[in-house]
């Protein structure tokens, strides 16, 4: 598995011919568009967990989480002013 940090509007490149373009978000949601050709097959997770047909076939498909919390190191210092926590900008 390959983890990577991408900004808005750069693309991954997959052989000659799939490039997954990542186009912004939020926390929690990602907008990419996928520039795949048509004989490839695209399946949303949730649409097989949906239409597995027992609790056994909807175990056996791969799950892929969030990181936990970053490293302190990596997380972004806060400030404290009038009882509110603020991120600081870098």
């Amino acid at each position: 598995m390959l983890r990577m940090t991408v900004n808005t509007e750069e693309y991954i490149q997959i052989g000659d011919d799939i490039r997954i373009v990542f186009l912004g978000g939020s926390r929690n949601h990602t907008k990419v568009m996928l520039d795949v050709p048509k004989e490839i097959n695209i399946v949303r997770s949730r649409a097989l967990e949906n239409h597995a047909a027992s609790e056994a076939d909807r175990e056996q498909i791969a799950r892929y989480h969030a990181a936990p919390e970053l490293e302190e190191k990596y997380r972004k210092k806060k400030i404290v002013i009038n009882d509110t926590a603020k991120a600081a900008s870098r």
